[in-house]
């Protein structure tokens, strides 16, 4: 069926929907704040319980889930979806009278950091929140889906993405205001207001009531918490006076992360800190040149002048905590005309600088949070890994040295750290764990044996340390190359809660029977948008920036493929598919390596080409066929519902890698072709 002949055939507006709101600006209006309240709500979410912050993609996973039922919902009923406001309202107020703290002392999972924990339980909260945000979600979800009847297919899933595209550009402009989330669900509150707003007056205190209740409750949360919002965390801080010195306490997603001390007083209260310039043999002598990665609110950097420092660039990922030490470090280390702030991604910065240094120091970069929409990615992953050492040592100045230092908790975590060091700079570092408790350490390495004082020699690693991570595994925390029990367990109850819940909604399996290549293509096409995010964060970044870029890049990549496919003839699909495998193989054969030796503008073009050319045809795919579904709304549910089990398949990177994943991607594309009806592949092989 064509678009034309669809056109013609198209059913009117349904009665449920505001008739003064015409069918494509609802369209857009709903899908755009459909990805908006998606956002808002990972970014919420997770700054007030703690264990999302390293689960980011459990509320994604909930909001795929109600994002497909919502479209399956379509035609089951008319009436108005007020659950969505009332349950957004309930999930705000439990989440600001119940936030959670959480006790990271577990092996195997992706942070290390033991803190108490206050709060509900994980088994309780948890939950709750993924059901909660499948039903928000589900709200204008089953919103945008009404709408997509009243149009030809490709028309409505045109607006889906125009709206989409709306969605991340309003809430990235509200990132790089630091807008406070009182602005977030006054958009949400505004948004449900145009789209339910209903005749009776009942209706009309089902929607203003909760989004009432939503705008108040974040005011009174924006007000007392006195937090700095970055595109990363909520940013809290106390200044006191301790034993008459100055200290300034930051915790981020309420977990204690920096102080800003006098340099003087730190190195005195705690020695790792000065350890670097004692076991650099040029720090001795010369010290023109030093690289701080995780400059944070600046005491670091005050050390480093305070050694004699010539010339120090300061590299932070998160601007608030920059400006924090700005505004009130008590040394004024960003005041001094010796220091250079950089605000992006220390990986990012060393593959791009030509400098070189006599000091390269990461200092505690520790992020407490994972790249958005890539659940096992941390912001500072691309830093530990074998390459990003060697890409260290490679900006080093003769007789230069590189130093680490954190709290590791775990010995194996100090070896294979220093083994990776090992690998990279061919010789043994120098390893000085300070304290036992905590396991806090100190790992450095001159650019040969001579550029380094050791106080001991480093014995080597134990036995049955894991061996060092690398750029397309970079899972510095998981020790065995598994998933870990607690990402398995929560991944299955998710899929049983899921397979249950689209039998209560959207009734028989049988309905999505014939739509079972959609239902693939959502699974693999969530694995192409993992493996581009990982990718750009590594070639460019993990900062919000390039996040939002990739996002919004994949939209257009998409909206591409859906406009060529409306106004062009196309080649049948099994040639689409052929260009579909190209393209993985292509990805599949470029090292990452060699698209980092490339300049930054001709590493953008390749990367977007690499990147997006499987994306570009498996969506020409996916158009060619949701053009031709006999029930747009079950389909597009279908591809939806997909897209949910590929977030779970996301953790199969932890296993393959990043890499691993355009393998099983594939896989799941011959399976979609195989699927593909044969009275469908006929009618769309004819064009």
């Amino acid at each position: 069926m064509t678009a034309a002949a669809e056109a013609t055939t198209a059913p009117r507006p349904s009665d449920a929907q505001p008739a003064w709101l015409p069918v494509r600006g609802r369209l857009v209006l709903a899908s755009g704040f459909m990805l908006f309240l998606e956002l808002a709500l990972i970014r919420w979410t997770g700054s007030n319980i703690v264990h999302l912050s390293y689960f980011t993609n459990f509320v994604l996973l909930g909001s795929f889930l109600g994002i497909g039922l919502g479209f399956l919902r379509v035609g089951r009923t008319k009436r108005q979806p007020y659950y969505s406001p009332i349950t957004l309202a309930a999930l705000v107020l439990i989440i600001l009278m119940f936030p959670v703290t959480v006790d990271r002392d577990t092996e195997g999972v992706l942070y290390w950091t033991s803190l108490s924990t206050t709060g509900p339980p994980a088994w309780l909260i948890l939950p709750v929140i993924f059901c909660a945000a499948a039903v928000v979600l589900m709200g204008p979800a089953e919103l945008v889906g009404r709408c997509f009847p009243e149009l030809p297919r490709l028309e409505a899933y045109r607006y889906d993405l125009i709206g989409s595209l709306s969605g991340i550009a309003l809430f990235t402009l509200l990132s790089f205001l630091s807008a406070p989330p009182v602005l977030w669900g006054t958009v949400a509150a505004v948004a449900y207001i145009v789209l339910l707003w209903p005749r009776r007056p009942l209706g009309q205190v089902l929607v203003i009531l909760p989004a009432t209740v939503v705008v108040a409750a974040l005011s009174v949360e924006t007000l007392t918490a006195g937090a700095l919002w970055s595109p990363y965390y909520k940013v809290t801080s106390d200044r006191f006076q301790y034993d008459g010195v100055p200290v300034m306490d930051i915790q981020v997603n309420g977990i204690p992360h920096q102080q800003a001390i006098p340099a003087e007083r730190r190195l005195e209260w705690e020695r790792q800190y000065a350890l670097p310039y004692e076991r650099a043999a040029a720090a001795s002598g010369r010290l023109d040149d030093v690289l701080i990665v995780g400059a944070g609110s600046g005491t670091d950097v005050a050390i480093a002048l305070s050694k004699g420092a010539k010339r120090v660039d300061a590299v932070e990922i998160d601007p608030q905590l920059l400006r924090l030490g700005r505004e009130f470090h008590p040394d004024k280390p960003y005041d001094d005309p010796r220091v250079t702030t950089h605000v992006t991604d220390g990986r990012a910065f060393l593959e791009r600088t030509s400098r070189k240094y006599d000091l390269i120091l990461f200092a505690l970069p520790d992020s407490l949070t994972l790249v958005s929409g890539a659940s096992s990615l941390r912001l500072e992953s691309y830093l530990f890994t074998q390459e990003a050492m060697r890409a260290a040592r490679e900006h080093l100045k003769p007789g230069g040295a590189f130093s680490m230092y954190n709290y590791y908790r775990e010995r194996w975590l100090v070896d294979r750290l220093a083994s990776t060091m090992q690998a990279a700079f061919g010789h043994k570092p120098c390893v000085d764990v300070v304290t036992e408790a905590g396991q806090q350490a100190v790992i450095t390495a001159g650019v040969t044996t001579a550029d380094q004082r050791c106080g001991a020699e480093w014995p080597g690693a134990a036995a049955g340390t894991p061996p060092p991570a690398g750029d397309d595994r970079p899972f510095l925390y998981i020790k065995d190359r598994a998933i870990p029990q607690i990402y398995i367990v929560t991944l299955l109850l998710i899929l049983i809660v899921s397979l249950l819940a689209v039998r209560v909604v959207a009734g028989p399996y049988g309905r999505m029977r014939p739509y079972g290549d959609l239902f693939l293509l959502g699974v693999g096409f969530l694995l192409l948008e993992t493996k581009s995010v990982t990718g750009f964060a590594l070639l460019f970044g993990t900062t919000w920036v390039v996040n939002a870029i990739v996002f919004a890049g994949v939209l257009v990549a998409v909206l591409a493929a859906v406009e060529v496919t409306r106004r062009f003839r196309t080649p049948p699909l099994p040639v689409m598919y052929a260009v579909l495998a190209a393209g993985l193989v292509l990805a599949w054969l470029v090292p990452n390596s060699w698209l980092l030796s490339l300049p930054v503008p001709v590493r953008a073009v390749a990367a977007v080409v690499i990147a997006f050319l499987p994306i570009f045809a498996a969506n020409v795919v996916f158009a060619k066929r949701f053009s031709d579904s006999s029930d747009s709304t079950l389909a597009f549910g279908a591809n939806l519902l997909g897209a949910m089990v590929g977030g779970c398949l996301e953790y199969l990177a932890l296993l393959v890698g990043y890499r691993g994943l355009l393998v099983v991607a594939a896989v799941l594309y011959l399976g979609a072709f195989l699927l593909l009806p044969r009275r469908g592949r006929a009618a769309v092989a004819s064009g």
